[in-house]
């Protein structure tokens, strides 16, 4: 053998009892054993349930919690003012004392209002009616218009008649006159002062209809863009109550204008002529604000 022969097969000799040594010889029944599973066992993986301590990042995942969302604001109300309520009261004589009866005007519960009389007596030869009139006549004139809640009172008595009522509607304060007068049906055979339709009393109603509750309070904010317009009428402690809508105003804006919605402005204004088809206001037109006049 030659030297270089005998010089390699001393190197491979060293390395494999080195490798034997140090455990790291792979034999066929270790490579097989470290590449494959036992026949019949297939490989699972479990899920972990739960991250390992430490692990942050592996936190489980929640799903976000949804946003608040806006309520919708209230629907506009006002409250009517209690039924039984008596809003205005008073005792009528006429001129030459024939005829006498007491008045009362009444809430009804429902935003309307009766005219209730009583203690009714008329010694004049004829029938009698009342009714209510936002312009008072003087006594002796011919009525020509009939007013609000025109009621038959009677004709002569000789003892006051069960109480009667007439229905006058609503918003009634501005019917400021209780007029009294002939409801004869023929001038024939009376005096040309008891004639048809002649007045022969006029009674002045000092109303005192309560404030109704209501959850709707315009105030007003000041002119801005889109709501420029002017306040024409406010109460006595500064509330706005009409508004004329100036060039180029938006509902939504002067609602916002004056603290409400745009439901409320709506509310405040039913049937109102301020508004074309498509919901724009027409400029110059008058809004009202004032919840006690619907």
């Amino acid at each position: 053998m030659t030297t270089a022969r005998r010089f390699s097969a001393a190197v491979a000799a060293a390395v494999a009892v080195v490798a034997v040594l140090a455990g790291c010889v792979p034999t066929a029944a270790t490579a097989e054993r470290h590449s494959r599973t036992p026949t019949g066992s297939p490989t699972v993986r479990a899920t972990p349930t739960s991250p390992p301590p430490g692990a942050g990042s592996a936190s489980p995942s929640r799903a976000p919690s949804p946003s608040p969302s806006t309520p919708p604001p209230p629907a506009p109300v006002i409250t009517p003012v209690p039924a039984g309520t008596v809003v205005a009261e008073g005792n009528v004589a006429s001129p030459k004392g024939s005829i006498h009866y007491h008045y009362r005007m009444v809430s009804n519960g429902d935003d309307t209002y009766s005219a209730e009389y009583s203690g009714f007596t008329n010694t004049a030869p004829i029938p009698v009616s009342a009714t209510l009139i936002e312009i008072p006549p003087r006594v002796g004139d011919g009525l020509t218009d009939h007013g609000v809640g025109d009621h038959l009172l009677g004709g002569p008595t000789t003892s006051a008649p069960a109480p009667s009522a007439a229905n006058i509607g609503t918003a009634p304060s501005y019917l400021v006159a209780l007029v009294t007068y002939s409801s004869v049906a023929s001038a024939d055979g009376v005096p040309v002062e008891l004639g048809p339709a002649k007045v022969l009393a006029v009674n002045t109603v000092h109303w005192s209809v309560p404030a109704r509750q209501t959850n709707v309070h315009p105030s007003d904010g000041g002119a801005r863009p889109l709501a420029g317009g002017m306040v024409t009428a406010s109460t006595p402690s500064g509330a706005p109550t009409s508004y004329r809508v100036g060039h180029g105003d938006l509902p939504a804006n002067v609602a916002e204008r004056f603290g409400i919605t745009l439901q409320d402005l709506l509310w405040l204004n039913p049937g109102s002529g301020a508004f074309d088809p498509q919901g724009n206001l027409y400029e110059d037109a008058i809004l009202n604000l004032d919840p006690q006049i619907l």
